[in-house]
C-alpha cells in the first residue's frame, strides 16, 4: 500500500511551479500611451498622413520630414514645360475634399501644387512638417522597438548643413515611386555647350517655365523621350520655339482624352459642335460646380465610375482590350494624317497600356507642325553642338531637354536598416518584395505608401493612397490600443503575396514586350510598379487588415494577452467626464436600412 501511495503522489505532482496570481493593469482600456510616428515625405501621401494620424490616433506625436523647400512631393519638385496630370482633376483629390474650381480637365502642375498648399493650410499641417529636412538613414532597434532616424538639414542659425537624430515607434515611408531621377546614359551628353536640362530637374524658380523659354523663340530645341513628360513638353514648347526635334527611342499609345464624351454630356456641351480637345472649363461651368452640389457630386461620381470601369482592357485578349486598341490606333492615325509616316514609328505593336497610357493632348498635333521633326532613330552621341543619330545624321541644337524618366528600381537613396542589420536595398535585390505593398518582413513597425507594386494602371490612384495610409493608421492604432511593442508581417505572408503577383501579371498586357517603368525601364521582366489588380480590388484588399499575417511583441512584461483591458473601465467613467454615451453618435451609430418590400 505504501508503494502505491508513493506512486500516486509522484504522478499528481505539478512539474512546473505555480504561476503568480494575475494582477490587473492600473489603467483604463482607453487610457492610451503616447505614440510617436515619423513620416518621410510631404507629397499626397505624407499630407494625408498629417491629416489622418492626428484624427485617428490619440496622443500621437507626429513629425513629417520633407527634403524639399515646400510641400507637394513630385508636384513641388517638377516644373518642366507643360507639366500636368493625366487624370481628371476632380478625381485627383482626396475623397473627403471637393475642390470645384479646377480650371481644366487635366490640371497643370502649378494648379495641383497650389491645391496641396491650400490643403496644408486648411488642415494646419505645418505644425507637423519640417521642410528641408532630408532623411539620410533609418535603423530599427529591436531592444527598444524604436526607429532611429538621421536627418540632414541646414542649421537654423548658420544655414550650414548638419545632421540631427530622431526616433519613433512607427516609421511611414511616403516618398513616392517617381521621385528619383538620373541623366540618361548617352555618350558625350555633358559635353554639350548649349542649355542642358532634365525634365525632373528643370527649375525655373524664381521665373516660370514660360519666362525661361522666351529666349528659345528662335532657337533649336531637342527633346529626348516619348513618355508622359516628353509628350507634355513637346506639346507645350512647339509654338514657343524656333524649331523642335523629338527623339523617340520607343513607341507609345495615346488615347482620346479620357471620358471626354462623358464630360460633354454631363456639363451640357453639344458633342457634335464642341471641340473634343477643349479641356478647359468655362467660368459658367465652374460656377455651376460651386453652386449646384448635386450636379457636382453626380459629375464626380460619373467620372470615378468611368475610371473604375476600364480594368478589362488591362487583361490580355479581352474584347475591351482589342476595342480600345482599335480606337486608339484610329485616333492616332487621324491626328497624324499630315505626316502619316510618323504613325509607323510611333504606334506600337504591343497592347494598349503595356506601358503607361497617356491622353497626351496636343502632342500629335505638335508633331505635325512645320517646325517639328520626329526622329525615331537611336541617338549615337551628343557633341558640344548637338546630337548625332546612329544613321550618321547630325542636328545642331541650342537646347536639349532629357525627358527620360525616373529611377524606378526601388533602390532607395538612403539606408533603411531592419532587423539583423539588413539594408532594405539589399533585401530588394534583384527586385522588391512586400506584403500588399504596405509592409516588409524584417522591418517591424514600418509601413509604406506608394511602395513596390502599389500604383495602378486603371482607376484612380488617390483613393488607393488613402487606403495605404489608412492601413498604416490602423496598424498604429492596434499597437497603441493593445499595448504592443512591435508588429511585423510574417515572411510567409510576403512569400504568398509574391506568389500571387507572379501568377497575376502573366495574364495581363503588362507582361508583353515593351519598355516600361512598370518593369524598371526594361522590355521584359518582373512588374514591380503596379498593384496586381484594379483600384477597387486594391481598396478591398487593404480595407480590413488580416492581423493574423503579423507577429507581435507585447510592451508589458506580462504573460496574459488581455493585460491591455486594464482595470475594467473607460477613462470617462473613471473621471465622470466626457461623452459616456458615444455609441449613440456617429461614427459609432450604425442605422440599418428599413426593407421596403
Amino acid at each position: 500500500m505504501g508503494n502505491r501511495n508513493s506512486r500516486a503522489s509522484t504522478s499528481t505532482a505539478s512539474p512546473n511551479p505555480p504561476s503568480p496570481p494575475y494582477t490587473l493593469g492600473d489603467f483604463c482600456i482607453d487610457e492610451l500611451e503616447p505614440i510617436k510616428v515619423i513620416v518621410i515625405g510631404a507629397g499626397f501621401s505624407g499630407l494625408l498622413a498629417g491629416i489622418r494620424f492626428p484624427q485617428k490616433i490619440p496622443n500621437v506625436q507626429l513629425t513629417i520630414y520633407e527634403k524639399s523647400a515646400g510641400v507637394g512631393g513630385t508636384w513641388f519638385n517638377n516644373n518642366y514645360p507643360g507639366l500636368a496630370c493625366d487624370v481628371a482633376a476632380h478625381c485627383y483629390q482626396f475623397s473627403f475634399e471637393e475642390k470645384k474650381d479646377w480650371t481644366t480637365f487635366y490640371p497643370s502642375g502649378p494648379e495641383i501644387r497650389q491645391h496641396l498648399e491650400e490643403l496644408t493650410e486648411k488642415y494646419k499641417l505645418m505644425r507637423y512638417i519640417k521642410l528641408q529636412h532630408e532623411v539620410v538613414h533609418a535603423q530599427y532597434d529591436a531592444a527598444s522597438a524604436l526607429w532611429h532616424v538621421r536627418i540632414r538639414r541646414p542649421n537654423p542659425e548658420t544655414g550650414v548643413s548638419e545632421e540631427i537624430e530622431d526616433s519613433a515607434q512607427v516609421l511611414v515611408t511616403a516618398i513616392g515611386s517617381l521621385s528619383r531621377w538620373k541623366w540618361p546614359d548617352i555618350e558625350g551628353l555633358h559635353d554639350f555647350k548649349g542649355e542642358l536640362h532634365h525634365s525632373a530637374g528643370f527649375d525655373p524658380y524664381p521665373k516660370t517655365w514660360q519666362e525661361i523659354a522666351e529666349p528659345w523663340a528662335n532657337k533649336k530645341v531637342g527633346v529626348i523621350g516619348v513618355g508622359s513628360s516628353a509628350i507634355q513638353i513637346v506639346s507645350a514648347l512647339q509654338s514657343k520655339v524656333g524649331h523642335l526635334t523629338n527623339y523617340a527611342r520607343g513607341k507609345t499609345w495615346l488615347a482620346l482624352p479620357f471620358s471626354s464624351d462623358t464630360v460633354s454630356k454631363i456639363i451640357g456641351r453639344d458633342p457634335t459642335s464642341a471641340d473634343p480637345d477643349n479641356l478647359r472649363f468655362s467660368p459658367e461651368e465652374i460656377e455651376r460646380f460651386k453652386n449646384d452640389p448635386e450636379f457636382f457630386r453626380e459629375f464626380r461620381l460619373t467620372l470615378e465610375t468611368e475610371f473604375n470601369s476600364a480594368h478589362a482592357y488591362t487583361i490580355r485578349g479581352t474584347a475591351l482590350s482589342w476595342q480600345f486598341r482599335e480606337v486608339c490606333q484610329q485616333v492616332m492615325e487621324k491626328k497624324l494624317a499630315k505626316k502619316p509616316w510618323i504613325a509607323e514609328h510611333l504606334i506600337p505593336d504591343f497592347p494598349v497600356s503595356c506601358r503607361r497610357l497617356t491622353p497626351g493632348p496636343g502632342y500629335l498635333e505638335a508633331l505635325c507642325s512645320d517646325n517639328v521633326d520626329f526622329i525615331p532613330v537611336p541617338i549615337k552621341r551628343v557633341t558640344d553642338r548637338g546630337i548625332e543619330t546612329t544613321d550618321g545624321k547630325f542636328q545642331d541644337l541650342d537646347v536639349i531637354i532629357c525627358a527620360t524618366g525616373y529611377d524606378t528600381s526601388y533602390q532607395l537613396p538612403f539606408k533603411i536598416i531592419g532587423k539583423g542589420g539588413v539594408d532594405i536595398n539589399e533585401k530588394w535585390t534583384p527586385h522588391p518584395t512586400s506584403y500588399l505593398s504596405v509592409a516588409v518582413d524584417g522591418y517591424p513597425n514600418m509601413f509604406m505608401s506608394l511602395g513596390p507594386n502599389s500604383v495602378i494602371a486603371s482607376g484612380t490612384l488617390i483613393s488607393l493612397i488613402e487606403y495605404q495610409i489608412g492601413y498604416a493608421v490602423q496598424a498604429t492604432a492596434k499597437l497603441q490600443r493593445e499595448r504592443l511593442k512591435s508588429i511585423e508581417v510574417k515572411a510567409e505572408a510576403v512569400r504568398d503575396f509574391d506568389e500571387y503577383l507572379e501568377a497575376y501579371f502573366p495574364k495581363t498586357v503588362f507582361a508583353d514586350k515593351c519598355r516600361s517603368w512598370y518593369k524598371v525601364g526594361k522590355e521584359e521582366g518582373r512588374v514591380v510598379g503596379l498593384w496586381p489588380g484594379s483600384t477597387l480590388h486594391g481598396l478591398k484588399a487593404l480595407m480590413h487588415p488580416r492581423w493574423e499575417d503579423f507577429n507581435y511583441e507585447r510592451a508589458d512584461p506580462v504573460r496574459n494577452r488581455f493585460y491591455w483591458l486594464g482595470d475594467g473601465q473607460t477613462y470617462n467613467e473613471k473621471t465622470l467626464s466626457g461623452d459616456r454615451a458615444w455609441y449613440l453618435s456617429e461614427p459609432f451609430l450604425d442605422i440599418p436600412p428599413i426593407p421596403q418590400d
